[in-house]
């Protein structure tokens, strides 16, 4: 089956966790990735050695690609970016702010050059405003946009992976295969921008409204801020077990079915989540005495059997042997790894996953393609 987006060329000038998410997921979808890496590589091969001596952060993220070392304060490297950006696509770049100007590839300018060029920029804060130039990673927009605030129990935290960096790398894929609809329309490429804080804003939507409507979110780990009972109780062999009540329905269900108490099930100071939130030590201590007294597996059958939903507070460990986890294998430069499969399944087709490039291991070969590809241009 030929894959979606088979045939086009993705340059990408790239490093760390947001571009290389993007990139990642065009490569999936067929396209042809050209990842330029500094002669030093991609930073993000240095974040650790966990995976046969490799990075785990790249080899989940740098599949399918090919890695070709450019230094760009030299002409000649600069002048195969040019031809490469010529043949192109797609562009992308999340070097710091004001960098990809200072190499000498304006987006303006490449964006008159190569009218069906799709240009997407990632950067902590966009191209305008006034923190637009200022470096940023993940973590700082976290605390920047006040996910850290809302994270975590005593004191703020920060969510446990780079959900900065991913937000902003799926917003990028999302805006590229936009513009890619748009261009088959018109012709035309299109200047993209995204920007992290942008990403987190958008999340942070919820949050900020309440602030706004003078009930600011706490930190409350596993509890929700505006749901009763929501949260991870534990049963009498130690197990957390988290449930969601969505509605006042489910709450009578809960309530007459696992707590065994047709008279709170009935009570009218517990009947909305408004009034079991103003309630919520007694709304909790509730089920906080009803799970206590019943061992794991037995509580998760009754919640099961009232179609109450619940999940065990696993980590990582439990994740490895969980019976929904869904893996692909992928080669990388020290051998094979094993790890979950992208979200998106498709009914009619099963996907492959191009192997994790070295460190050049392409240079030799695209360097004699787009050197080739400039004389025959002359």
């Amino acid at each position: 089956m030929t894959l979606p987006l088979s045939g086009l060329l993705v340059v990408a000038l790239e490093q760390a966790v947001a571009a290389p998410m993007c990139s990642c997921r065009l490569a999936d979808a067929g396209a042809r990735v050209i990842k330029i890496e500094r002669p030093d590589g991609d930073f993000a091969r240095g974040y650790d050695d966990l995976v046969h001596g490799e990075c785990s952060y790249f080899v989940w993220l740098n599949r399918g690609k090919q890695s070709v070392v450019l230094d760009l304060t030299k002409a000649e490297d600069k002048a195969l970016l040019a031809a490469m950006v010529a043949k192109a696509d797609i562009f992308i770049q999340n070097l710091k702010p004001g960098a990809v100007e200072k190499l000498g590839f304006p987006i303006a300018r490449l964006r008159r050059e190569h009218p069906r060029l799709i240009c997407c920029s990632i950067s902590g804060f966009g191209e305008t405003g006034p923190l637009a130039m200022r470096k940023s990673y993940d973590m700082l927009i976290q605390a920047e946009s006040g996910l850290a605030s809302i994270t975590g129990t005593a004191e703020p935290a920060r969510v446990g992976v780079s959900v900065v960096d991913i937000a902003a790398g799926m917003n990028a894929y999302e805006a590229i295969l936009e513009a890619l609809i748009a261009r088959s329309r018109s012709g035309e490429g299109a200047t993209l921008s995204i920007s992290m804080f942008d990403a987190m804003a958008d999340w942070m939507t919820v949050p900020l409204l309440q602030q706004e409507a003078g009930s600011p979110p706490q930190r409350m780990g596993l509890a929700h801020t505006s749901i009763s009972p929501y949260g991870a109780f534990r049963s009498r062999d130690g197990v957390a077990i988290l449930i969601s009540i969505q509605s006042d329905r489910e709450w009578r269900v809960l309530a007459e079915k696992v707590l065994g108490d047709a008279a709170l099930a009935a009570d009218p100071a517990f009947a909305t989540n408004v009034e079991r939130v103003k309630r919520r030590a007694e709304t909790d201590g509730r089920v906080v005495a009803v799970f206590a007294a019943l061992d794991a597996d037995a509580l998760e059958q009754k919640l099961a059997g009232a179609g109450i939903a619940f999940a065990r507070v696993n980590g990582p460990a439990e994740l490895a042997h969980h019976p929904h986890l869904r893996r692909i294998t992928v080669g990388t430069p020290s051998g094979s790894v094993s790890y979950p499969a992208p979200a998106a399944q498709n009914a009619a087709a099963s996907r492959h996953y191009g192997p994790v490039p070295a460190l050049g291991e392409h240079s030799d070969k695209l360097r004699a393609e787009f050197v080739a590809a400039t004389i025959d241009a002359k």
